[in-house]
């Protein structure tokens, strides 16, 4: 009796199984994220404490670390309930091997702004040159029209 190891035992057709596509993983996009979108990623669980800082350490250059070093302890991008997601992630190329992007966060109602640079280096790696937030801003109370007052100098000059 000859072993056939090309088909399960108990088979005698000579039919082989059809093309079978790589598994793919929920969630994921049929097509490869481009840099600047991994990036959002990345620095946003940096920036919502998902992540510690030294976790973009081989993805940085220049003073990219120091900014999300100064940035992280204080978790800018962290909301309460809410897990932060990159709601869009927009890039631009201003240079051949640079990109300029800008990603909006959401956490339930708030939405911020992430601004970061990324620079191909001659290993075509990309990494991280420079991170800004929008942080918001608490909104500026104005004095109440009542309690405005304003100061004449006195006459004898004190």
């Amino acid at each position: 009796m000859s072993m056939n190891r090309t088909r399960p035992a108990g088979r005698h057709d000579q039919r082989r199984p059809d093309a079978v596509p790589p598994p793919q993983r929920r969630g994921t996009p049929q097509r490869m994220l481009r840099p600047h979108h991994w990036f959002a990623e990345r620095l946003l669980a940096v920036l919502s404490g998902q992540r510690p800082v030294h976790w973009m350490l081989g993805h940085t250059i220049g003073e990219a670390y120091d900014q999300l070093a100064e940035l992280a302890p204080a978790t800018p991008l962290r909301a309460r309930g809410a897990r932060p997601v990159v709601r869009q992630c927009h890039g631009a190329q201003p240079a051949p091997g640079v990109v300029e992007a800008c990603a909006s966060i959401a956490a339930g109602e708030q939405v911020r702004a992430m601004a970061f640079r990324l620079e191909q280096g001659p290993d075509l790696r990309w990494r991280c040159a420079a991170v800004e937030l929008g942080i918001p801003t608490p909104p500026r109370t104005t004095p109440s029209a009542g309690s405005h007052r304003s100061v004449a100098p006195s006459p004898s000059g004190d």
